[in-house]
């Protein structure tokens, strides 16, 4: 069972001026734990299709885009390095999932396409999420669901604003031999 982080009694809900602060850490909290369990649990859902978490995850940025994209432009649009896309596309394409094909624009940003393997596989990876999310939601109020998936939605959208504004954001503690 992963440890239990408990929060400094000054930061806990209710104890400290600002309260939406102490909530923002909570649910930041329940969103580390809940993604560590939900990149577990759908490792474990499609392992025997040739898929992690990881794969199933761009195979699907790949499935769902109505035409083939280059790396970068799957990154971006996952919120992911490229690097990261890359490696992901490289063991895609190894087990023959995806094709990289040829990207009449661009002569080195190669266009990544799902082929029938991987459509087969990632049509499998969502028939299997269905009948979980189905269990997992069973007596939870869709409308409850909603908004949190809007409010997570709206945080979002504040964090990449605060990241285009430096100002936002405090500064890095200084380290090495700047720290006295």
């Amino acid at each position: 069972m992963p440890e239990q982080i408990t929060p400094p009694a000054s930061s806990r809900p209710g104890s400290a001026p600002d309260s939406g602060r102490c909530a923002l850490t909570e649910l930041t909290l329940a969103v580390f734990r809940l993604n560590g369990d939900l990149l577990t649990a759908g490792d474990a859902l499609v392992d025997d299709l040739g898929l992690t978490s990881a794969r199933w995850q761009v195979l699907g940025a790949v499935a769902l885009s109505p035409v083939p994209l280059p790396v970068a432009h799957i990154a971006r649009n996952m919120g992911l390095t490229r690097q990261a896309v890359q490696r992901v596309v490289d063991d895609l394409h190894g087990v023959g999932f995806v094709r990289i094909d040829p990207n009449p624009h661009h002569r080195r940003a190669h266009l990544v396409a799902l082929t029938g393997p991987g459509e087969t596989a990632y049509r499998h990876a969502i028939a299997r999420k269905d009948v979980w999310f189905d269990d997992l939601c069973a007596g939870l109020d869709p409308q409850a669901i909603a908004a949190a998936a809007a409010l997570l939605r709206e945080i979002q959208r504040r964090i990449g604003e605060t990241a285009q504004d430096d100002r936002s954001i405090p500064p890095k503690p200084m380290r090495g031999r700047d720290v006295p």
